[in-house]
């Protein structure tokens, strides 16, 4: 058995999973390269300060071994005193990476140094020699081809550690500073791979994150797939057999008729009525006539077949609806199902075992039938026929045009109505309100009576095709979102394709299919505006707005008639065509004859005036 798609949810489901997963990795990514970055900051200055650390140090060694005060005044030591101590500046820059260190007065003049030509230069004034002067030590990273502040070339590396180290008096007074320069290839190395080691290790966190997020979304899309497709269930299926519903079941088998109307195919059908059940039920009670429903039920199932329908037509009455196949195919299958029932029997208290038997009716699309009614009407009478011959009988729709199918037709819209009733009282009474306000409207207009006849059918059956709506929607105590509202546009295409080819209809085909369009061409389904839409559509559409407005509904109270009125006039000539709508308020608020909400009239259904 095949229930109907549920349209739009599943579809929209991945890609919001995508997108919420798109929005967490961004998140991860620029939260792991903020962390990264931080890190890598903290680490390179730490870095930097421990080897600034260790080089303070080292000057601090050989300036209280080696220098004394005189050394380091303006005019500088003697020449021989210059090569002593820069030979062991020399030394001391040996083994240890250092390029180039010297030590300058406070006038930036170079008075020892390890490399000779810069004796006696005079540095330019720069940020960092100006902050050891001040008592701050500085170091910098330089790129190779970067222009550095040591007097003359220095050796050749990848990047250079630029240091000023202040030399200090007792008292706190800078003496001189000491410039150093190192070859920080290594040092940029071990910086590159520690921040590479950080990046892989947070992309290999977010990695693991976004799958464990993965398995969390697609376990919460599963439930959340799961329960709304149990929660539309609920409301398409029958609470005690677990079948389709009348209403949804009628309105599968009107989407399988357009669908065999385009592609040439054939549709079968099968009423399935219980014998004597109303007698079961009074000798036995409810429970015993339950279990027998269930019995019949499994079977139905099994016959329906995996590419056909199932469903609870009424109290005893079952349907089966299979695409594709004739009624020669049907009258095999119900043969099998009549041959399981033989096998079953049921016993309750002191009972005998009680044998199950149904009447059984069948008709075919294109055979019998041209539209969803006709064929129903045709599978109705032959199930009548069954139960007239004595029950326990197959019969399948006469080939030749029966004067009792066509006007039989009716009593089906009608049990359709009705359906509507049991599935939603507001569509009901929603119908029959709107065909009294169009054929008040349509007499304003000054239409002819038969016109009005039509117009009055068309008011009553404009929201049929709600039958194959969910009640979910239906019923919603809120405002539908984008996605159910679009779901909810089909009813008019549903409620069309349900009375198509009924004789004598085509104008009530009209006010179903267009009563929702605007006199802008904002409306649904095919955008139609101006006289393009039907006059029936256009009329309906007033009709159908003052009702919708004066009624309550699921997610609001009704409007009073004098705000309903004043709403209804500012639509006119953008949602409604004026002339009807000023036509309608003036009629309500002065003839003595205006239909007003809450009236009850009676005999709104009278098919009997179509007919023939």
């Amino acid at each position: 058995m095949v229930s109907a798609p549920v349209v739009g949810t599943r579809a929209h489901r991945p890609a919001l999973l995508a997108l919420v997963l798109g929005v967490i990795l961004v998140l991860v990514g620029v939260t792991a390269s903020a962390l990264v970055t931080v890190a890598s900051t903290h680490v390179s200055t730490t870095t930097l300060s421990s080897v600034v650390s260790r080089d303070a140090s080292l000057v601090e060694l050989f300036v209280n071994g080696n220098l004394t005060s005189t050394d380091l005044e303006p005019e500088g030591p003697s020449a021989a005193r210059t090569r002593d101590l820069s030979n062991m500046l020399k030394a001391l820059a040996v083994g240890d990476a250092i390029l180039r260190i010297e030590i300058r007065g406070l006038d930036g003049r170079v008075l020892i140094s390890d490399a000779d030509a810069a004796l006696g230069r005079t540095a330019p004034a720069s940020a960092g020699m100006t902050a050891a002067l001040d008592g701050q030590p500085t170091a910098g990273l330089f790129d190779a081809g970067t222009a550095v502040e040591a007097i003359g070339a220095l050796p050749d590396a990848t990047s250079y550690l630029q240091e000023y180290l202040p030399i200090m008096s007792n008292d706190g007074q800078p003496l001189a500073v000491v410039g150093l320069w190192r070859d920080a290839g290594k040092l940029v190395s071990s910086l590159d791979a520690m921040r590479n080691d950080l990046m892989l290790v947070m992309l290999a966190a977010g990695a693991l994150l976004a799958l464990v997020l993965w398995f969390v979304f697609r376990a919460a899309q599963t439930r959340l797939t799961r329960q709304h497709r149990q929660i539309l269930d609920a409301t398409r299926r029958d609470a005690l057999t677990g079948l389709l519903n009348h209403g949804t079941v009628v309105g599968i088998l009107a989407q399988e008729v357009e669908a065999a109307r385009g592609a040439g195919d054939r549709i079968a059908v099968a009423l399935v009525d219980v014998d004597n059940f109303r007698l079961f039920n009074d000798t036995h009670g409810h429970g015993a006539a339950d279990e027998l429903l269930l019995r019949v039920a499994e079977l139905v199932a099994v016959a329906a077949g995996p590419s056909g329908h199932a469903a609870r037509y009424g109290p005893d009455e079952f349907v089966i609806v299979r695409p594709g196949a004739g009624s020669e195919a049907m009258a095999t299958e119900v043969a099998r199902l009549r041959t399981g029932l033989d096998g079953v029997s049921v016993q309750f208290g002191d009972s005998e075992p009680l044998p199950i038997s149904v009447s059984v009716g069948i008709a075919a699309y294109p055979e019998h039938a041209a539209s969803v009614t006709e064929l129903l009407s045709a599978a109705a009478v032959a199930v009548n026929e069954a139960k007239a011959s004595g029950g326990n009988q197959v019969r399948v729709a006469r080939l030749e045009e029966d004067e009792s199918v066509l006007s039989t037709g009716f009593d089906i819209l009608e049990g359709l109505v009705i359906a509507v009733d049991t599935k939603d009282r507001y569509t009901k009474r929603h119908s029959e309100d709107v065909a009294r306000y169009a054929v008040f409207l349509a007499r304003r207009m000054g239409l002819d009576e038969e016109l009005q006849r039509t117009i009055h059918l068309a008011g009553l059956l404009h929201d049929i095709g709600k039958i194959g709506i969910p009640d979910v929607l239906l019923r919603k105590p809120s405002k539908l979102t984008a996605q159910e509202f679009a779901i909810f546009q089909q009813h008019v295409s549903v409620g069309d394709a349900i009375v198509r080819d009924v004789p004598n209809l085509d104008l009530v085909r009209a006010g179903i299919r267009y009563h929702h369009e605007r006199w802008d061409g904002n409306g649904y389904l095919a955008g139609l505006d101006g006289e393009e839409i039907p006059l029936i559509g256009r009329l309906l559409a007033v009709a159908d707005a003052f009702s919708a407005m004066t009624t309550t509904r699921p997610y609001r109270k009704a409007l009073s008639v004098e705000e309903a009125l004043k709403r209804l006039g500012d639509a006119a000539g953008k949602q409604l065509q004026e002339e009807f709508v000023t036509a309608f308020i003036t009629g309500i608020e002065t003839a003595p004859d205006a239909p007003l909400p809450g009236e009850d009239v009676a005999s709104l259904w009278r098919p009997e005036l179509w007919v023939a």
